[in-house]
């Protein structure tokens, strides 16, 4: 036997050759840069081969006299045990892929390879076997949670080398080797933003047919209400009266007033606000022209507060009615039922720009801790008022009357929904804005494209709603209209 050590290109590079039997192998593993090739000479029949090692140690590039080779802590000595030569011989190549992501690897060994691992190498004794061996590279996927509210999950490589040796004849040696590639992919997924969003381009589900008395026509809507079966329920101000119109329908009918303008029983003038209670399925108006708050039940009228300047109005989880005193500048609390002077919630305090009072408030947005939410028209500005609390905090606007995003003109409607999120029909500006608390400024949720009477248009919004979708609806004051706005999914 002789042994030649040869440097090369790659960091090391050791060759090995054996007359035995007629079987040439090479072992290539580029991690550790190390080749080493096995000649066999024909021998009557079986032959065993030792191999000593020979250490050469390699330095980088140049190569110098003496080539140091410093081993990973990735192999450890591997014996492969082989019988009888015969006209196959079978190479494994194991691919190990290291990632920051954890990879577990798998090998799987025939039946007839005998594996024996020793500490870390100075010997490494190798036998032959005519049986194929099959290496399978397992990765296992992990799923990492970014920082920044994303989610990355990486695939990693998973290569198979199979190499088979079909029977040749006694006199030749023929190696095939197959190698199948699976490509590493990363997919970045980005968690998805409490915000919705809403298509730009609205359906116009009530009015639109110009302004106007008919049954298809509205006039200046401004206060609106969704119930459960997404019908609607429209102050249909400059016709006086509380039109419903069902889920899909393509005209409303009237519920309440539409007897024109005047102050008897069966008539209103200009309602600005309708509630309805869904316990009795009575419906509650705010008679704005009239200073009432009344109800109607199956045609039946009934006066619960007299003598108010009323706006707008909510019902809490509670039962009880909050009602917006556009004079007095404050909101009042009544228990249903129990309609005496009230419990002033919020203002009070005459009309003003302090935190205590307000200017002309309209509509108004209860939540479920009985907080107050307060439309402050004239000062241009949405105010908070917590339960029991003296004073309110700015939540929307503030910054004087203008178009800038920490800015509203003239606001009318509010909502909150379940995130805390406060939507103001920003009627001035022609757009509806979100605001999250404590943010200096808002977004616009639709009215990028300016006032107007298109899909994408509003002009004067007024009031806002949702419907058990999350699909919103406005009062598109200007154009007498309903817009419904489709949630994005």
């Amino acid at each position: 036997m002789s042994t030649t050590s040869s440097p090369l290109l790659l960091p090391r590079t050791t060759t090995t050759k054996t007359t035995t039997t007629a079987t040439s192998t090479s072992t290539s593993i580029l991690p550790l840069s190390t080749t080493t090739t096995t000649i066999t000479a024909p021998l009557p029949k079986k032959s065993k081969t030792k191999t000593t090692p020979t250490t050469t140690k390699i330095k980088p590039t140049p190569l110098p006299k003496k080539n140091k080779t410093k081993i990973l802590p990735l192999p450890k000595t591997t014996t492969t045990k082989t019988t009888p030569p015969s006209t196959s011989t079978t190479t494994t190549t194991t691919t190990t892929t290291t990632s920051t992501i954890t990879t577990t690897t798998k090998t799987t060994p025939p039946s007839t390879t005998t594996t024996t691992t020793t500490p870390l190498p100075p010997t490494k004794t190798t036998e032959t076997t005519t049986t194929a061996t099959k290496t399978t590279v397992k990765t296992t996927t992990v799923t990492t949670a970014m920082p920044t509210e994303q989610t990355t999950t990486a695939s990693k490589t998973i290569t198979t080398t199979s190499t088979t040796t079909p029977p040749p004849p006694p006199t030749s040696i023929t190696t095939s080797t197959t190698t199948t590639t699976t490509s590493t992919s990363a997919t970045t997924t980005i968690k998805e933003s409490k915000f919705k969003k809403w298509k730009q381009d609205a359906i116009t589900v009530a009015g639109g047919n110009e302004k106007g008395q008919e049954l298809n026509q509205l006039d200046h809507p401004e206060g609106i209400f969704i119930d459960r079966q997404k019908n609607i329920f429209i102050a249909d101000s400059g016709n006086h009266r509380i039109v419903e119109w069902k889920y899909n329908s393509k005209e409303g009918q009237i519920i309440a007033g539409g007897n024109r303008r005047g102050n008897r029983m069966d008539q209103l003038n200009n309602p600005t606000d309708v509630i309805v209670d869904q316990q009795n399925h009575s419906i509650i108006i705010a008679d704005h022209g009239n200073s009432r708050v009344i109800q109607w039940l199956n045609q039946k009228q009934q006066i619960l507060i007299h003598n108010i300047g009323c706006y707008g109005l909510a019902i809490d989880k509670h039962g009880f009615l909050y009602v917006s005193d556009y004079t007095n500048n404050e909101v009042r609390r009544w228990k249903m039922g129990e309609y005496n002077d009230g419990i002033v919630v919020a203002g009070g305090n005459s009309e003003g720009d302090q935190l205590n009072q307000f200017n002309s408030p309209t509509f108004i947005f209860v939540d479920e801790d009985q907080s107050v939410y307060v439309v402050d028209w004239m000062n241009h500005r949405v105010m908070k008022w917590r339960k029991d609390a003296k004073e309110g905090t700015i939540v929307a606007g503030g910054n004087g009357q203008g178009e800038n995003l920490n800015q509203l003109q003239l606001p009318q409607g509010v909502l909150v929904d379940d995130l805390g999120q406060i939507y103001v029909a920003d009627s001035g500006n022609n757009r509806l804005i979100r605001w999250c608390e404590g943010k200096e400024e808002g977004e616009i949720v639709v009215g990028e494209n300016g006032g107007g009477s298109q899909s994408n248009q509003l002009y004067g919004p007024s009031d806002l709603s949702f419907d058990d979708e999350g699909n919103l609806y406005v009062a598109d004051y200007y154009n007498h209209r309903i817009q419904k706005l489709e949630i994005i999914l």
